[in-house]
């Protein structure tokens, strides 16, 4: 049998939290976790009545404290649910109604293995409001999904091909201090240490 996965379960009523650790705790892949081990959880298993923003301030609490993975189980899920579960940080979505101890634990095992888990039902509205949040937010303003603009992508392109900041600067028309600009804030707002550690990151998402 495979190594079994810490799980955390956190409810904002103790009844669900009592009810949904009692469905699991005869598992054999899943380890609940007490309280006070949340640290140590691979992942956590979050039940509520609405997404708000309580819901994510928990999801981002219990991220802080060590816990990376969310499955988030909610009464209640739309289409702006589903969104603002996605933009707090949870992994996988399940209807209270439909979490069933089998269906807990193959969205536990899918968060520990990286993957995500939304209701079929709710997956193309996702990705719908995902490409308009493209279309009518990100584009405009020159943004991709990626956090990079197109201007920043064209930089970081010339960046991978070894020009250096003058000829970049030669190259597009730009002076030597705006494509300074440009690679400062990239690897400002996305937390980067360098050029070629930007360069690393727009690699790894395609865009290079």
């Amino acid at each position: 049998m495979s190594q079994r996965i810490p799980v955390f379960v956190y409810a904002t009523d103790p009844v669900s939290q009592a009810g949904i650790s009692a469905q699991l705790r005869g598992r054999p892949e899943l380890h609940l976790l007490e309280d006070s081990d949340v640290d140590s959880a691979t992942v956590a298993i979050v039940i509520v009545d609405d997404v708000d923003g309580e819901t994510a301030r928990i999801v981002t609490a219990i991220q802080r404290n060590g816990c990376p993975r969310v499955v988030l189980v909610a009464t209640r899920l739309d289409d702006a649910a589903v969104l603002a579960a996605v933009e707090a940080g949870a992994c996988a979505l399940l209807r209270r109604s439909e979490a069933s101890p089998e269906r807990l634990a193959t969205a536990v095992q899918a968060a520990a293995a990286g993957d995500g888990n939304v209701p079929p039902d709710l997956l193309g509205r996702l990705l719908a409001q995902v490409s308009r949040l493209q279309r009518d937010v990100l584009a405009p303003r020159g943004l991709t999904l990626s956090g990079l603009g197109s201007r920043e992508i064209e930089v970081l392109r010339l960046v991978a091909d070894g020009l250096d900041t003058n000829e970049i600067a030669d190259k597009l028309c730009y002076s030597e201090r705006t494509v300074k600009n440009v690679i400062h804030d990239v690897t400002t707002r996305l937390n980067l240490r360098n050029r070629s550690h930007a360069v690393a990151y727009a690699m790894r998402l395609g865009l290079l």
